[in-house]
């Protein structure tokens, strides 16, 4: 008894252990994961690897006109895909600042024009200058990545060619040193093939690998030259293992990280495998490393974290100082002069106060424009003496009458109707008019948006009629397709379900709150579905086809999403296709009967046959396209 209970506790002890260490193995693979990804993108254009060495600045903090200056001299001296990042943050703070100023030009406009601001124009020659900069930018760029997309497309060619040699080598007939001659001279080629697209990396990368490690273990080599090899090999890693312990105690995180990225794509690329007894030993203390090195940018990204929510708070301590100001009352020239010293201060502090986390950038931008741009209107309105009398309101207010009756008899609700309510909203917004004329121009007013919306109700119960005609309609037939009873012969009770679903969707829409009963109604065509002796694509097609015939000619958003997600699925099941024809290569010399070789083939079958039934459902949906 007690023997058994300790091996109760042993196995607990081990299952623990096991779960412990397959912990570890997931949170270094995330760590090896990021870098992959980074390298994965940076391998498709190996110029993006110098952005890191280009200083990004404070660009909240400088003016337009230095903004301006920083963008042409990075677009004059700097590699085009080296500045991307940076080019987009200078050209959203100069924008961002742009209309800002545009705004106060505005405001003031609309102060000396008494709120008319349909003259309103503004010309910032800077601004001119800044969009002439960006456009050469863009051509750049444009130029970079269309001869990056041919060399792109010819790299990969290139080394999809060389793993077809590396294939080719696994032939016992052919003298070793040969063999072994020829791989080493694909393995210079391969480290030479230039880049290659990043969604193709990683497969590309794989297929490489497998197939060296292929060639290392499963060929009968000399086995000198090999432990050679696989010697000389294991001494690189084991250095680089070395260099990347150095790089944990490095105080620079993100220099220590981008060589890290450096040091996993020579681990990858340029060096070959290591003998089976090393492998897990050296790759797991590498992804040891790896996630040590992660943690470590992690606290240096919660750290810039902090610190951005520190300046969230000095900047929302800002705003609210210019809110306040906005506020105070101020009737002499002198004092409004130091107001304004204040708010300048206050922006000025604003604009060098740092990054805020990205998720409340436009939030806090938003509130510090909105801030600023009420104390203007008040400090405009004290120096444009504008003042709302009664006459001025009833100007408004007739202007308003004037466009509600323009209005009322129109049909084109869906249009009007936001119209018609923001004109009640403004009407809101305006003050008294004189007493004489205020009943009689409320009274039209009032009549002109009653007459308007009593149509829009009538509308609207009209249509509430029809939708719950359609539903006890769509009720009352629930209970003859419950009956439907079907002859076993294919084509006839094909028509039979087809024909009652034409006849329900004669119907035409129910309420939304009762469209339950479309539940119902399916739930009884998938019964009898199931009894027809439909294949399961056929049925499945059956189905499709009523489900993308209710799209037709409704929802384009809809149909569009469908065309989006079958494509996708089409491309997951040709990758699955290629990799099974893939892998059944290295089974070229197996007998045909052999079972692994059987059950590959099998669900290639399967996977053509679920192809097809994609391929014929993206055909159906381009077919509904085209015919709207």
């Amino acid at each position: 008894m007690l023997e058994e209970k300790n091996d109760n506790l042993q196995e607990a002890d081990g299952n623990q252990i096991a779960e412990n260490q397959e912990i570890i193995l997931n949170e270094n693979q995330k760590a090896i994961d990021s870098i992959e990804d980074s390298n994965a993108e940076e391998g498709e254009d190996e110029t993006l690897t110098e952005r890191h060495d280009i200083p990004m600045l404070n660009y909240e903090s400088l003016s337009m006109e230095d903004l301006t200056d920083e963008l042409e001299k990075l677009v004059s001296t700097e590699k085009i895909s080296s500045i991307r990042d940076h080019v987009e943050e200078i050209k959203k703070e100069f924008i961002g600042k742009y209309h800002h100023f545009i705004d106060e030009k505005k405001d003031e406009f609309a102060a000396e024009n008494e709120g008319d601001t349909t003259d309103f124009q503004y010309h910032l020659p800077l601004k001119g200058k800044f969009d002439a900069i960006y456009n050469q930018y863009r051509e750049k760029k444009n130029q970079h990545f269309k001869a990056l997309e041919s060399n792109l497309k010819s790299n990969l060619e290139n080394r999809l060619a060389i793993i077809e040699e590396l294939k080719a080598l696994i032939n016992p007939e052919e003298n070793i040193k040969e063999t072994l001659k020829h791989f080493t001279e694909l393995r210079e080629r391969w480290k030479n093939a230039g880049p290659i697209p990043k969604d193709k990396y990683n497969h590309v990368w794989n297929n490489y690998h497998f197939h060296v490690e292929n060639f290392y273990d499963y060929l009968h080599l000399d086995r000198e030259a090999r432990d050679l090899d696989f010697k000389h090999n294991l001494d690189l890693k084991l250095k680089i293992i070395s260099r990347v312990e150095e790089l944990v105690q490095e105080e620079d995180v993100n220099k220590a990280f981008r060589e890290l990225q450096i040091l996993h794509k020579i681990w990858k690329e340029e060096i070959g495998p290591v003998s089976k007894e090393h492998r897990n030993e050296i790759w797991n203390t590498f992804s040891a490393l790896t996630k040590q090195m992660h943690d470590k940018r992690e606290v240096l990204f919660e750290k810039q974290r902090e610190s951005e929510v520190d300046n969230l708070e000095r900047k929302k301590n800002i705003i609210s100082e210019i809110e306040a100001l906005a506020t105070e009352k101020v009737a002499a020239h002198n004092l409004w002069q130091g107001q304004i010293e204040k708010v300048e201060a206050l922006r000025k502090d604003f604009f060098n106060a740092g990054k805020v986390p990205i998720e409340v950038n436009e939030e806090t931008w938003s509130a510090f424009k909105n801030a600023v741009k009420n104390f203007n209107t008040l400090k405009n309105s004290f120096y444009k003496d504008i003042k709302k009398d009664q006459q001025e309101n009833y100007n408004k207010k007739i202007a308003l009458v004037e466009r509600a009756k323009a209005l009322q008899d129109s049909e084109d609700f869906e249009v009007t109707t936001p119209v018609m309510k923001k004109i009640q909203e403004e009407w809101k917004q305006i003050g008294h008019v004189p007493r004489k004329y205020s009943d009689k121009i409320w009274k039209d007013f009032k009549n002109a948006c009653n007459h308007y919306f009593d149509k829009l109700h009538a509308q609207k119960n009209e249509a509430v009629t029809e939708e719950v005609e359609a539903f006890d309609k769509k009720k009352a037939y629930i209970d003859v397709v419950k009956e439907v009873e079907l002859t076993g012969d294919h084509k006839t009770d094909l028509d039979i379900i087809k024909g009652h679903i034409e006849a329900w969707k004669s119907f035409g829409k129910v309420p939304f709150s009762r469209r339950h009963i479309e539940g119902k109604f399916n739930k009884i065509l998938d019964h009898l579905f199931d009894k027809l002796s439909l294949s399961k694509k056929e049925t499945d097609m059956v189905k499709f086809n009523n489900r993308m015939e209710g799209l037709a000619g409704g929802d384009e958003r809809k149909l569009e999403n469908e065309k989006v997600f079958l494509i996708r699925k089409i491309d997951e099941v040709q990758n699955e296709i290629f990799q099974l024809e893939n892998n059944i290569q290295f089974f070229a010399n197996a007998k045909k009967d052999n079972p692994m070789v059987l059950e590959v083939k099998k669900n290639i079958e399967k996977h053509r046959e679920v192809l097809d039934t994609w391929k014929e459902k993206l055909k159906q949906v381009r077919n509904i396209k085209n015919q709207e």
